[in-house]
């Protein structure tokens, strides 16, 4: 098997079996194959949020310890591909792919920030070439699908063992796909977008580690993840990515910057913390089933046991 990206630690693995232990004890109708997690525990020096003080080179030379439980396994990602699409415009933008305007920046930050799917539709357009509308003739229709299919392309030019099994092709919705996008899906959703959580926690741990694009595309996207936990500003948002999510598991003054997903069959979040008495982490936690896409519970649950094991761990 291709060696993974962190080094798995026994004593991680083992207080990731605990606090999913805990879990299935406190979410009893929370099945083993409901859940996936990917958890990696940075220690001095650091190699994360320096603004990109190492070079890729030599940032991938370094291999963090981290824990994992069914973390190849292949789950719909709901929002948290977006950060898959950030990744990608930007490299776009530095490659001279596309041109940067008003409206895509708008766009770009919508995607992240409030987690718009009007804006990452957009967002995809520029990335692909393509459109949505009416169900296309056979033979345009392969191109259409060839230029949709060109962050897969990017994603598989990486060559990273993790986006192996990734399908990132698709537009995110709210009442869902229409005409030629409905047709792009397959009749059993069998083109649908799908992620692990070992290929996100990748994603994430090269945009806080400062090499995803470069330096200052990443120090860029870690502003648009960045989460304030202030309870009045949660309140006045019911939408926002903390509530229900990752964020809510650890105290008000922990920085975290994060990328929630959620739809009526799934509740996700992945997440880059750093917590007073801990050394930073990374967490992906991906959470499948409609009885518990509706829970806010189970999410904030796992981040506080995994917090608590950091603070085992101290600084």
């Amino acid at each position: 098997m291709t060696a993974k990206f962190f080094q798995t630690d026994d004593a991680l693995q083992k207080k990731l079996t605990q606090v999913l232990d805990l879990t299935w004890a406190r979410f009893p109708t929370l099945a083993q194959n409901q859940i996936a997690v990917t958890w990696l525990a940075y220690e001095q020096p650091y190699i994360v949020n320096t603004g990109g003080a190492l070079s890729t080179d030599d940032f991938w030379k370094q291999q963090p310890k981290g824990a994992s439980y069914r973390g190849v396994e292949r789950i719909y990602p709901a929002s948290v591909i977006k950060l898959f699409y950030l990744v990608a415009i930007y490299e776009w933008i530095e490659r001279g792919m596309t041109q940067t305007s008003p409206e895509l920046e708008r766009a770009i930050r919508d995607m992240i920030v409030d987690s718009s799917n009007d804006a990452t539709g957009y967002v995809m357009d520029v990335l692909t070439g393509t459109t949505s509308g009416p169900e296309l003739p056979a033979g345009p229709f392969e191109t259409w699908k060839q230029q949709r299919n060109i962050v897969n392309r990017y994603l598989q030019s990486l060559q990273w063992p993790e986006l192996a099994t990734v399908n990132a092709n698709q537009k995110t919705w709210c009442d869902g796909p229409y005409g030629r996008e409905r047709a792009y899906l397959g009749e059993g959703y069998e083109n649908r977008n799908m992620l692990t959580t070992e290929a996100s926690a990748r994603l994430l741990h090269s945009i806080v580690g400062g090499v995803a694009v470069n330096a200052a595309r990443s120090q860029t996207m870690m502003r648009f993840m960045t989460r304030d936990l202030e309870p009045k500003v949660l309140a006045a948002d019911p939408e926002n990515q903390v509530t229900g999510f990752l964020g809510a598991g650890v105290p008000m003054e922990t920085q975290v910057w994060s990328k929630a997903g959620l739809t009526s069959k799934v509740r996700h979040d992945a997440a880059y913390i750093e917590a007073d008495g801990a050394h930073p982490y990374l967490l992906i936690v991906f959470t499948e089933g409609p009885d518990h896409s509706n829970n806010e519970d189970i999410l904030p649950f796992v981040s506080a046991q995994i917090l608590a094991a950091m603070h085992e761990i101290g600084t």
